[in-house]
């Protein structure tokens, strides 16, 4: 199978180098010196002392590849739509796109979800609808990563823990395709499952990170200490019910309490957020994509969010100030 990883970062790479090791026949899109670390020394991965190497076909262009079979894009949302403008180069027609990706994706009211909301276009998102045009949704396996991965360097990714590849057609439909891509994640050595509804699983994941990852951000405080301060708390705790509503409004119901989902949270320990380190090493953040969309989607489905509201205008307003948004 020829495999491309857009996005060679600490989970693009550590979901790369598990399908290498399976035998796919694995290419890279990536440039600067990510593109000479892959060209130079491969692909590693770091589990405590132990290095697994992999060798890769990096490139910087699309076109040199040509079609691939599938297509996995771990960018951060920001990335995205840079992507879409060079990805046709890997596009078939059975081209296979996996997204893993964090937030809530621009396909997520497509193949029929949604209730009232379903084919709406998300402007957080997916502005004007760009990306959509260049990677069609019949394209589309959307996945949710459960995972914890960072860079040592470029080329060099450390996985920390977690395992978890949930994977599922936007359809719900449990296609042959689905079930080939599920057995050849499993293959490659990850606890890969097939969900019914993986907008479930996107949107339950979000739940959990839309709050902490800008108070992070916003405060410099690791996890623990978030959910330690009982006013900070209950303040995630307000925005998490305005997102349960729009939840259970287009098709995604949470039985949860915000506080079982805070105990999820605190088994992991002190750490930082994706956010909180984008912020540090001066990248742009995924406001968009787990914030501004779940005020849209608020809007679409008749929910007032005010506490979402404020937490996304502190945060854009910080990110602004640092050139990051």
């Amino acid at each position: 199978m020829k495999v491309c990883i857009y996005g060679a970062g600490a989970i693009g790479g550590w979901i790369g180098a598990g399908l290498a090791q399976a035998g796919s026949r694995l290419n890279v899109v990536a440039r600067g010196a990510t593109l000479e670390a892959l060209q130079r020394d491969g692909l590693s991965v770091m589990r405590g002392d132990q290095r697994t190497r992999v060798a890769v076909n990096a490139v910087t262009d699309p076109a040199d590849l040509g079609v691939q079979d599938l297509v996995v894009i771990a960018v951060k949302a920001p990335a995205l739509p840079a992507v879409a403008a060079q990805i046709a180069p890997l596009l078939g027609p059975d081209t296979i796109v996996l997204t893993a990706m964090n937030g809530v994706p621009w396909w997520f009211l497509q193949g029929g979800f949604g209730g009232p909301l379903a084919g709406t276009q998300l402007e957080a998102v997916d502005p004007g609808g760009k990306i959509d045009a260049a990677i069609p949704a019949q394209h589309v396996i959307g996945c949710v990563v459960h995972a914890s991965c960072s860079l040592d360097a470029p080329g060099v990714v450390r996985h920390h823990f977690g395992n978890g590849l949930i994977i599922g057609e936007p359809s719900g439909e449990a296609t042959p395709r689905a079930q080939r891509l599920e057995a050849l994640l499993k293959q490659a050595g990850f606890e890969a499952r097939l969900s019914p509804q993986i907008q479930k699983d996107v949107w339950y994941k979000l739940w959990g990170n839309m709050t902490v990852n800008p108070i992070s951000a916003l405060t410099g405080a690791t996890t623990d200490l978030i959910l330690n301060d009982e006013l900070v708390r209950g303040f995630i705790s307000t925005i998490m019910l305005e997102a349960r509503e729009i939840g259970e409004r287009i098709g995604v119901p949470i039985t949860e309490s915000p506080e079982d989902r805070h105990a999820v949270t605190r088994k992991l320990g002190a750490f930082k957020t994706s956010m909180l380190q984008d912020v540090e090493a001066q990248r742009p953040v995924e406001l968009d994509a787990l914030v501004s969309v779940v005020r849209e989607l608020g809007q679409h489905a008749g929910v007032a969010t005010p506490f979402t509201d404020a937490l996304l205008g502190l945060a854009r307003l910080q990110a602004r100030q640092l050139g990051l948004y």
